[in-house]
């Protein structure tokens, strides 16, 4: 017998350990012969990482293809594993070392560091893998790889040092988002737009029509320093300029302007192109630029050009031959005193020599500060403007990021893209939603070199080593690579050549060749995963059988930085026996967010995080994971009440319950049931349904609409079977023939396990623990591993039928909770319409109706009796009379007064969404939530607007 309450604390880890025992999810198991393979291979989470609920949601979606696929008998596999996430492993390391007081990286040493961060790895690092298969996830856990292993930086190597020889990789002096605080060049992904209430500080850069190079503009012609004052002149006019009027939201970086760029149709400035203005505190003549960069309707339509520290700056000095001039440090400090390109040209004088003492080595931002005071003194702040703007923040390092020229690692993304385009463009990768497409062609066919480098110690190390000239020589190790030098060198007659020889001699390592100190992108390692966790470079069988692989399930959020990029290493590396491209995945299925239960985004500040481990803990793993499953419809974010796994977790008890029932009635598992053979019409009935939910469920999950096939789930069970089914057996049970309770017992123990099945991807746990009590004694396998139900059954009469009691007998039930009849009392039924088929539905199904119903008499008439609600089904009209039920007055009253309060809520929401205020400045989850509220109104008046009807009717 069934414990009378699933204790799902109790029971999940004794089933972890069940599977585990029996490596049920090893690649292949459950398979039949000569089955098709299945391959998912997990976006792998970090190594620092915790579940969160968007890992939940993303491994529970893939979890249920997995188990799906296993039991429809296809040769499976789910491929798990870590990514080693540089930036924020390091930062766990080296804020241990803080901690404990020992020694800093740098004092550590590299090689030293990096063991360090392996060693924190083997002892608390992948925490996250036990938090999955506490979810239940059904990975081959024997298979598990990391970005770091000895056969992905084998990878590594190989697709880095090939692209580099296609000519794929080089290096370029480029703008990177660059993080002051970590001293790294960070992915687009790692940064944050933080909103913050700042300025806009309006300068005025003066015209140099009448200022020379040899005497700025703040010298007099004997060298004595003077004020600049501008002229009373419109700065937006025509003639009486004498300077332009340019804004900025950081005025550190003015030290740095080449330029000031104009629309080339903005006829207030037409006139200026080719023309200088001085750059104030510096001195330097920099040109007026025609590019269609600059808004004519913004500001004064005048935009200073700063192309070594802003990426649209740095575009349009592409376009226009403006120079790049860096002013900051790596730390985000001003350099300018040893600042070649900064010096270059300048004559050091008069206000430059104030501003080198002062301002060199000053923090970024409390040079912005002494900038705009010295701007102000000189007469060149115009004007300062409050202004909330959008500043982009690292994740991990929490400071504001440098646009920062530098010399990085590029690969050449665009060249790579063309074939992931026309991969998807020609349908042989599909993404659901479809809508996804048109994100990925917009980011794709714009795409920008990848920046692939990174300034950490944690990671791929780049395998590129320069020798003594600066000559760079990418190898898949120093052998090669010293090797590659010797035949440069030796075999061109130079300074270097003797150098080298004498230092053969007596070679030691690192004596010719240094190597690259930076790494790799995580993104980089990650982008082979598809391939690089299945063996390659190596031929391995598990290649051959499990690539490609079948569908790729993630979040949208990183369409561009993984899915577009395991596109594009895919198809440049994996190709089938005709030597033609092969894509990794054949479906990319992009579910939503998870964010509360107003829809709004969850994040620390906010303190609306959702913990899975506490809902977990609370209600255990197969509620969140149905909850989660039926809440995911495609291109809808999930709003996650925890209230709602509450209430799967009933819809878990309810089937537990319902199978305690049945067991306590003689139910048992027959292996040879027949559903054919059932005679009665109950059970033909509900054989019906299993085999329509069946197909429902089936088609749901192929079509990735996994709330549709949880939504069936949770009808069929719930509804059909427990609320109806086995309440219609209840007499079959207690009083039926022997031949019908046998049927009914074997039928609903069938029933049961099928359900079991149908569920165990949603929910495997407890339809685990179901399956092994329904098949107690029984040498049958896990339920994993048993064969998906197959929807093979109908018999439509039956099912007209029993669907038309239920019906009706729910029709009655919700008249008489309109009504507010007591749901004691026995309320008799007046028949208007009733053909000979329904004389006989009534007949066979009397003693249902009237117990289920609470129905005394039963009559017939021509037309509804006055004072009686009614209820249409089909051509029959079902009575029933209110007179001597309820206070007709009374209720009216009541049913008044609550349409009434419906209708001044539903006024108040309307006059709230009809004001443009409140939906502009409002939150957006806050607006939506309206607007949800007010349709759940509008439902509501409408039953009492209906149940007040048929009061009124009624007196």
């Amino acid at each position: 017998m069934l414990e009378k309450t699933y204790d799902a604390a109790a029971v999940e880890p004794q089933i972890a350990r069940k599977w585990a025992e029996a490596d049920a999810f090893r690649a292949g198991a459950g398979a039949k012969e000569g089955a098709d393979p299945y391959t998912i291979v997990i976006p792998p989470p970090n190594v620092t990482g915790s579940l969160h609920m968007g890992h939940a949601l993303n491994n529970t979606i893939q979890d249920i293809l997995i188990r799906f696929e296993r039991m429809r008998g296809k040769n499976v596999l789910w491929q798990p594993g870590m990514d080693h996430a540089g930036i924020a492993t390091q930062m766990v390391v080296e804020r241990q070392l803080a901690q404990r007081q020992e020694p800093d990286r740098h004092a550590m040493g590299r090689e030293r560091f990096v063991e360090r961060i392996w060693e924190w790895k083997d002892e608390s690092g992948g925490m996250i893998f036990n938090q999955l298969k506490r979810l239940g996830a059904s990975c081959d856990w024997s298979r598990e790889r990391f970005t770091m292993d000895d056969g992905l930086s084998k990878a590594v190597r190989e697709v880095f040092v090939k692209l580099y020889k296609d000519g794929l990789i080089y290096k370029d002096k480029r703008l990177v988002n660059w993080d002051p605080a970590l001293l790294t060049a960070i992915s687009d992904l790692e940064v944050e737009q933080v909103e913050v209430k700042g300025n806009l500080w309006h300068f005025r850069y003066p015209l140099a029509d009448d200022l020379t190079y040899e005497h700025p503009y703040n010298l007099d012609k004997e060298g004595n320093k003077i004020a600049w004052k501008p002229s009373d002149g419109d700065p937006a006019g025509y003639e009486t300029r004498d300077y332009l009027v340019v804004a900025t939201t950081r005025p550190e970086t003015m030290l740095g302007d080449t330029g000031v760029a104009v629309h080339p149709d903005d006829p207030r400035y037409q006139s200026l192109i080719g023309k200088d203005v001085i750059l104030p505190l510096v001195g330097r003549r920099i040109p007026i630029v025609g590019d269609e960069y600059p808004d004519m309707e913004a500001g004064t339509g005048a935009v200073k050009m700063t192309p070594a520290h802003d990426f649209n700056d740095f575009d349009v000095g592409k376009r226009t031959g403006l120079k790049a001039i860096n002013i900051l440090t790596v730390k985000g400090d001003v350099t300018l005193k040893d600042n070649e390109d900064f010096l270059d040209g300048l004559t050091q004088q008069g206000k430059l020599l104030e501003i080198l003492e002062e301002l060199d080595g000053m923090e970024r931002f409390a040079a912005r500060k002494a900038i705009v005071e010295k701007m102000d003194e000189i007469g060149c702040l115009a004007e300062i403007e409050p202004h909330t703007h959008m500043v982009p923040h690292g994740d991990r390092g929490g400071v504001p990021i440098e646009p920062y020229l530098t010399d990085q690692w590029y690969v050449d993304a665009k060249t790579l893209a063309a074939p992931a385009i026309e991969s998807v463009r020609e349908g042989r990768t599909e993404f659901v939603p479809k809508n996804w497409e048109k994100t990925y062609f917009e980011w794709m066919e714009n795409i920008q070199p990848w920046c692939i480098s990174r300034q950490l110690w944690w990671g791929h190390q780049i395998p590129a080593w320069y020798g003594p000239d600066g000559q760079v020589f990418v190898e898949k190790d120093e052998e090669d690579a010293l090797q590659a030098a010797i035949q440069h060198y030796i075999a061109h007659e130079g300074p270097w050549k003797a150098w080298v020889e004498e230092k053969l001699e007596n070679y030691k390592p690192g004596e010719i060749l240094t190597r690259d100190e930076d790494v790799l992108d995580t993104w980089f390692s990650s982008a082979l995963w598809p391939f690089s966790t299945l063996g390659w470079p190596d031929q391995t069988e598990a290649l051959k059988t499990y690539y490609p692989t079948s569908v790729l399930v993630t979040g949208f959020d990183i369409i561009f930085f993984w899915v577009a990029r395991m596109m594009m290493m895919g198809l440049h590396f994996m190709k089938d026996d005709y030597g033609r491209p092969v894509e990794p995945f054949k479906t990319v299925y992009v579910h939503a967010l998870v964010r509360d239960k107003h829809g709004a985004k969850m994040s620390k500040s906010k303190g609306n995080v959702i913990d899975p481990l506490e809902l977990m803990d609370e209600y255990g793993a197969d509620a969140l994971r149905f909850t989660l499953a039926i809440m995911a419809a495609q291109g809808r974010d999930v709003k996650l009440d925890p209230s709602r796994v509450a209430g799967y977790r009933n819809f878990g008890t309810k089937l537990w319950n319902a199978t305690r029932f049945a067991d306590m009635n003689g139910a048992a598992l027959d292996p040879g049931f027949d559903a054919a053979g059932c005679k009665m019409q109950i059970n033909r009935w509900i054989l019906t349904e299993l085999a329509r939910t069946t197909a429902d469920v089936t088609e749901g999950i192929e079509a990735y609409r996994f709330n549709e096939a949880a939504g069936a789930l949770y009808r069929f069970v719930w509804n059909q079977v427990c609320d109806w089914y086995l309440e219609l057996l209840k007499p079959v049970f207690a009083d039926g023939t022997p031949e019908e309770q046998a049927e009914a017992r074997a039928c609903a123990a069938h029933v049961i396990a099928e359900s079991c099945k149908l569920l165990q991807p949603f929910m495997p746990f407890m339809t685990q623990e179901l399956w092994d009590h329904l098949t107690e004694g029984k040498d049958v396998e896990l339920l994993c591993h048993a064969a998906w139900p197959q929807a093979d059954f109908s018999d439509k009469a039956a099912a007209e039928e029993i669907n038309w009691l239920i019906e009706l007998v729910s029709g009655i039930r919700s008249v008489r909770a309109e009504m507010n009849v007591p749901a004691g009392a026995m309320a008799p039924l007046v028949l208007v319409g009733a053909d000979s088929e329904t004389d006989r539905r009534f007949a066979t199904h009397d003693a249902a109706i009237r117990r289920l119903a609470r129905v005394s008499d039963l009559s017939k008439a021509d037309e509804a009796p006055r004072g009686a609600a009614q209820l249409v089904i089909g051509s029959l009209t079902v009575c029933l009379p209110l007179g001597d039920l309820i206070d007709l007055e009374a209720e009216e009253k009541r049913l008044a007064k609550s349409l009434g309060k419906i209708e001044d809520d539903i006024g108040r929401i309307v006059k709230k969404l009809d004001n443009e205020k409140f939906v502009a400045n409002a939150k957006p989850e806050v607006v939506e939530a309206e607007r949800e509220k007010l349709v759940e109104l509008e439902t509501e008046k409408a039953q009492v607007a209906q149940a007040l009807e048929r009061v009124r009717d009624a007196g």
